[in-house]
């Protein structure tokens, strides 16, 4: 369990499970809530015994509504003079977490909410969830929240939230159409069913080809052809000196589960294939 009772952290069966714990407002992020989100994610990409991630919210009402703009600096002092690499530290794509992560929404989304939802790798939502961004209705920039958006649904979707503010909210349904949102499930609980089971079995695959396979599919939101191609038949190369790259063949031939090596640094011996 989490430190800090405004993120519970718990891991079973190789999944961490993350939970925003403020219900009664809206599950906002606080700098300590910030912070936990940072060294949370931190542990997961270290720890060995992790090999996938769900973040979801408390309660069935709201996911995460943004920032508790009565809690945090902005605008002046710190974070006015900060870059965003280092003042923006709560998403698993900022910290560059290179496992498997899946958002669980059970809820409303607002403002910087969205980078947790948009820059998660797999994204399962109930269906009476809601999207939207109310910060120029506050007289705020919608900018890097948007910038995940447009990446994962296009300029149309980020620029509709955006523009529309407090007047806009957009179905998960409709959501789930433009692929900010991978699985629409009934219920905030069948969502986190679907979830679990989808991470258990990604668990069972191998955890640097799973590395290297996000960092890829990633790749191509970043880079333009025809480098990303390039950078992707790069990574796939350097995976066929990995102990994975004969394991796996292996254990499908002898009919049985693979063992997978966890250091990413780990290297065939000369002579094996």
């Amino acid at each position: 369990m989490s430190s800090c009772a405004q993120l519970l952290f718990e891991v079973a069966y190789g999944i961490a499970l993350l939970t925003l714990n403020r219900p009664e407002d809206g599950n906002a992020l606080t700098p300590e809530l910030l912070v936990a989100l940072e060294q949370a994610w931190g542990r997961i990409e270290v720890e060995p015994s992790i090999s996938a991630a769900i973040i979801t919210g408390a309660g069935e009402r709201h996911f995460c509504t943004g920032a508790a703009l009565g809690d945090l600096n902005v605008g002046t002092g710190g974070l006015l003079h900060q870059p965003h690499r280092i003042a923006n530290r709560f998403s698993p794509r900022m910290c560059q977490v290179s496992k498997p992560v899946i958002c669980v929404v059970n809820g409303l989304v607002n403002a910087g909410g969205l980078n947790l939802v948009a820059e998660s790798d797999i994204v399962v939502c109930a269906a009476h969830a809601e999207f939207m961004d109310t910060h120029v209705s506050l007289g705020l920039v919608s900018g890097i929240e948007q910038i995940a958006i447009a990446r994962r649904a296009g300029i149309g979707a980020a620029l509709l939230m955006a523009l529309g503010g407090r007047y806009y909210r957009m179905p998960a349904e409709r959501a789930h159409q433009l692929g900010i949102v991978d699985l629409l499930e009934s219920t905030a609980t069948d969502a986190m069913t679907r979830a679990r089971e989808l991470a258990k079995g990604i668990c069972t695959n191998s955890p640097h080809a799973l590395a290297l396979t996000k960092r890829a599919v990633w790749a191509a939101t970043e880079m333009p052809d025809p480098a990303a191609a390039t950078y992707a038949w790069e990574l796939i190369k350097s995976q066929w000196g990995h102990p994975d790259f004969e394991e796996g063949s292996r254990a499908f031939a002898e009919k049985r589960p693979p063992r997978w090596h966890n250091d990413p640094r780990a290297r065939l011996r000369p002579g094996e294939t």
